[in-house]
């Protein structure tokens, strides 16, 4: 049968050299997506700037080609994968790969969304590859199991690490994984840890990521169990689990009896000179420079968070080029901290907003804000006395008692939490404080008559 003819390989010449991939791309379309526009198409509309194939629509466009490298220097929406794009957690790092190393303990990394625990997970997993560490990773779901999770870490063990298969066995040349000699039924913990006992010549580090979005109350005891296998067998398997939790016990509550096993790193805010060793690395990349005031204003508004700074960074930047300069002032930055709150308005419900609406209205956002930014560096809970004793003065102490009685009574903002210490709170959507927060600072632009560029579509 004759092949169709996007597939057919009959016109290529011996010594020509082979097509690129915008090439590639102009070859695979159909004729109907390779038709020109018409004439009567409006040429203010927005076009994409770049091919599929990454390739800039006019080769000597200086800002088409920035364009691009700012789409690898801030990536709000995706963890870090490149070692030079990685900003601090230096001692965070190190003391991972110290207790995996030197102390064969299990990890629990935790952290609040938005503070770079995925990213810490990349850059753990690619140092350990580099050790020669066999490392699968995995990010958990709602219906996540025991036995689908680990059959699949299994199916990433080559077979001839095992103990009784020599690498000239017939099943290990054919490039077989443990996963093969797990039963049929359902895996229990017992039997993946005595198959992990028969380990040799390499370790294996299984990292399991978003640990906390895993509903089976079953899962979490077989993890349990598993991580007191392989700790009293010590076995050549560490795992590190990570995900959102204020402490330990709230990400992994059936691990009371292997503490001594594990070693808990929580992944804290980032201090000013990270957020700026952030902002750094992406300048050298995209060749975009932030002003030394714009750069002020993105510490001072990210408030530690790497998620909050990349995405500033990321939409200012694209403001400069879209007024045609490789520079980035605080005007672009008040443009973008618009653009956030747009994007961060979308994720709260109708009903929160209208409330988070009238409360501002009603007391401004001074107040507000000292709420949202204990909120945020608390790791999403806060002390609501602490908060007040930081408002200055008996009458705005009194006015923040006031407001956080209320939204609690309500149970519309905020909920109440007794954790044996004393009264926290926490807001009940997580997207809240970071709102309330940008509006404060996006009246903080107004006060220093900076006005923002006009938000383009792209």
């Amino acid at each position: 049968m004759a092949l169709p003819k996007l597939f057919r390989s009959s016109n290529k010449r011996k010594g020509q050299p082979a097509p690129d991939a915008a090439q590639k791309l102009r070859l695979a379309l159909p004729d109907m997506f390779q038709q020109a526009a018409p004439a009567s198409s409006s040429a203010d509309l927005p076009r994409f700037s770049a091919s599929a194939a990454d390739q800039p629509n006019r080769r000597d466009d200086r800002f088409g080609a920035a364009r691009m490298k700012l789409r690898n220097a801030y990536t709000p929406s995706q963890p870090v994968f490149d070692r030079r794009m990685f900003a601090g957690r230096l001692n965070v790092l190190k003391a991972a790969i110290r207790s995996i190393e030197d102390q064969r303990l299990h990890l629990v990394i935790y952290g609040e969304r938005g503070i770079g625990k995925t990213s810490l997970l990349h850059m753990l997993a690619s140092a350990a590859r580099e050790a020669r560490y066999i490392v699968v990773y995995s990010s958990c779901g709602a219906a996540s199991n025991f036995d689908e999770t680990f059959r699949a870490v299994a199916s990433d063990i080559p077979l001839l690490f095992h103990s009784d298969y020599a690498p000239t066995t017939a099943e290990a040349e054919t490039g077989s994984s443990l996963a093969s000699l797990l039963p049929t039924r359902k895996v229990l913990p017992r039997q993946f840890g005595d198959l992990c006992t028969k380990l040799t010549g390499t370790r294996v580090l299984i990292i399991l990521d978003e640990f906390d979005r895993a509903e089976s109350l079953e899962f979490r005891r077989d993890l349990a169990e598993l991580i007191k296998i392989l700790s009293d067998r010590s076995v050549r398997v560490q795992l590190v689990i990570a995900g959102v939790a204020a402490d330990l016990a709230e990400l992994v509550e059936h691990i009371p009896s292997v503490r001594r096993n594990i070693l808990a790193i929580p992944v804290p805010l980032m201090p000013a000179e990270e957020i700026g060793e952030l902002v750094t690395n992406g300048e050298r990349t995209s060749g975009i420079t932030v002003t030394p005031s714009a750069r002020d204003h993105i510490v001072a508004i990210s408030a530690g968070s790497p998620y909050i700074a990349s995405l500033l960074c990321h939409h200012a930047a694209l403001d400069a080029i879209d007024d045609q300069r490789l520079d980035v002032l605080p005007s672009d930055v008040a443009s973008a901290l618009e653009q956030a709150l747009g994007e961060l308005g979308t994720r709260i419900s109708k009903n929160t907003m209208a409330q988070v609406h009238r409360l501002v209205n009603d007391t401004g956002t001074d107040l507000l804000s000292l709420i949202a930014s204990a909120s945020l560096s608390g790791g999403g809970e806060f002390d609501a006395a602490a908060v007040e004793a930081k408002a200055g003065g008996a009458t705005k102490a009194a006015r923040c008692k006031s407001i956080v009685a209320e939204l609690a009574a309500q149970q519309i903002l905020l909920q109440e939490r007794d954790d044996g210490f004393g009264k926290r709170y926490a807001f009940i959507e997580d997207a809240v404080p970071s709102y309330l927060w940008f509006l404060a600072q996006q009246q903080t632009f107004r006060e220093e008559d900076v006005a923002p560029q006009r938000v383009r579509a792209r």
